[in-house]
């Protein structure tokens, strides 16, 4: 998956297309501006990060990035103070525009030390009220290619903001691909995915955020393992959060040999005995990659004690076990789509 297709970025500077929209009559009088964004220069723009620089901070309203199709490399972070954005690929789908990156956990920084887990993310979003449309997150750290790098998570997107949309967007890696988190950890972060594709082997959905995936196609990449190939999800809802990560009318894909991934494990981070992750699947088509036995536990912590369950999922690794917890009809209805987003705010996307 490692994809490696290169353009040179025209440096356009985003202060100073930011100055020309402030200084433009039509530009402040338009209730929706935007930006268009083209690696071989025809656009206001011919980075992501450009665009984004140019917003206004503070901005409070729908502020749109149209991105021709390409390969944009680099890291991409959109700061707190840029909320409303958009970002929307202008190609016929989704993988005619790639925002992309490639480090990893343990990447060498130029400054010394390493980037770490989130230092990874080839895009953070910390602005709230973000939306992707129609193109492709990606880290395209080549394991293979580096063995003396031992930290190999490596985040496509990293969310730290609440009422984030996600339509029709790819999502690739290996470990760690979508990291959905939230300021703290008592402060629940909301994010909505509608037909999108994750792909990853090792934890590649993970965090505290709340998030609801809505016909989504998540697919675990195969490690050559014919025993373990890696984990769905790694959650880690902190106890005062009823909601973590739903899966709705979702499909679960793999190459990897019957049996030989997870559905998920607990993920504490520093070891935090509150972060009691949450991952609900309903009404789903899960492939024959999962088995029988479909959790796991995360080192000493087990995952009996996480809140996993599944409810009215179909095919050949939809098994009903012992170690499968099932919600029943009356516990079901406090698990939908609409009641893990909508908050104290009534923020409803889905409709």
């Amino acid at each position: 998956m490692h994809r490696r297709t290169l353009f040179r970025l025209a440096a356009t500077s985003g202060a100073a297309v930011a100055a020309g929209l402030a200084a433009t009559p039509a530009a402040r009088a338009h209730p929706r501006p935007r930006l268009t964004v083209a690696a071989d220069g025809s656009g206001d723009v011919a980075t992501i990060q450009a665009a984004v620089d140019a917003v206004p901070s503070g901005n409070d309203a729908r502020f749109t990035i149209e991105i021709a199709p390409g390969v944009y490399t680099g890291q991409v972070i959109v700061p707190a103070d840029k909320p409303h954005l958009l970002l929307r690929g202008r190609g016929r789908h989704a993988g005619q525009v790639v925002i992309a990156d490639d480090r990893a956990n343990g990447t060498p920084r130029p400054d010394g030390g390493t980037w770490g887990t989130s230092g990874s993310a080839s895009v953070t979003v910390d602005g709230a009220d973000f939306a992707a449309t129609n193109l492709t997150f990606a880290n395209t750290f080549d394991e293979a290619a580096h063995p003396e790098i031992t930290g190999r998570q490596a985040v496509a997107v990293l969310s730290r903001a609440d009422r984030l949309t996600f339509d029709d967007v790819r999502f690739l890696g290996n470990q760690d691909t979508l990291y959905l988190n939230s300021p703290a950890a008592d402060v629940p972060s909301r994010i909505y995915l509608r037909r999108c594709y994750v792909e990853g082997d090792v934890d590649f959905i993970f965090g505290r955020g709340t998030a609801v995936f809505d016909r989504c196609r998540i697919h675990s990449l195969s490690r050559g393992s014919a025993t373990n190939n890696g984990y769905v999800t790694a959650p880690s809802t902190s106890v005062a959060n009823p909601y973590g990560l739903l899966f709705s009318r979702c499909s679960f894909t793999s190459d990897a040999p019957p049996a030989s991934v997870y559905l998920g494990r607990p993920w504490h981070p520093s070891q935090d005995p509150a972060a009691i992750g949450q991952t609900v699947i309903r009404d789903s088509f899960l492939a024959a990659h999962l088995g029988p036995a479909p959790w796991s536990d995360f080192g000493t912590w087990s995952w009996r004690d996480a809140r996993f369950a599944e409810y009215h999922n179909r095919g050949p690794g939809a098994l009903v076990t012992p170690d499968r917890p099932q919600l029943t009809d009356a516990e079901a209805v406090a698990y939908l789509p609409s009641a893990y987003l909508a908050g104290s705010d009534g923020w409803s996307p889905q409709c």
